[in-house]
């Protein structure tokens, strides 16, 4: 692993984040994946550093190139003037599968395999009587996937591909990154 991450703390990458995430929802969906990384790299015996600092820098670029293919591309400029890995530059550009950019390390296929759930976790959350991740099932979650007018700008494919290149089932996966939600609802305002 690169030195240069040391280098940089949360708190740089979420200044980072903020200067250029005005929108609070995108700013709560880079927490979600942040924490779903980090489960993940506590799961795996990951560095949970670079994971969280992954998953929150993920789509810091989006609210000023939301069109492929400048995101992620034009956040991995940034990113790699500022000193970030270039293992953690990869993964991000890798999940946008129109980059072209493979994901062949652990870290890469993480990300792409938390950010959709992630959000559709959310959007699940947001529909339960208390707006709680607290309410949320596993089996809610299934049957929400199939329901392919509910959230709709999620892709299920890549829900599915995610879990698959990680080589968990589907419902591990939910599991374990609903548990990752849930631990951090309280900062997710869910």
């Amino acid at each position: 692993m690169s030195e240069t991450i040391l280098m940089k703390t949360r708190e740089e990458a979420w200044r980072l984040l903020t200067e250029w995430t005005q929108s609070e929802s995108l700013r709560k969906h880079a927490l979600a994946v942040e924490a779903a990384m980090r489960g993940a790299a506590r799961r795996t015996g990951a560095d949970e550093h670079l994971y969280g600092l992954t998953g929150l820098l993920h789509d810091f670029d989006y609210e000023r190139y939301p069109d492929p293919p400048d995101h992620p591309t034009k956040g991995a400029e940034v990113l790699r003037r500022e000193g970030y890995p270039e293992e953690m530059v990869t993964a991000i550009l890798g999940h946008a599968t129109y980059t072209g950019v493979l994901r062949e390390t652990p870290l890469a296929r993480t990300l792409f395999a938390v950010d959709e759930l992630s959000g559709f976790l959310t959007a699940v959350a947001y529909v339960r009587p208390s707006r709680s991740l607290a309410e949320v099932e596993v089996s809610s979650v299934k049957k929400k996937l199939k329901d392919k007018a509910f959230a709709r700008s999620v892709s299920r494919e890549d829900i599915m591909q995610g879990a698959a290149e990680l080589g968990v089932d589907l419902d591990t996966h939910i599991a374990n990154v609903l548990a990752d939600l849930q631990a951090e609802a309280e900062a997710l305002g869910l």
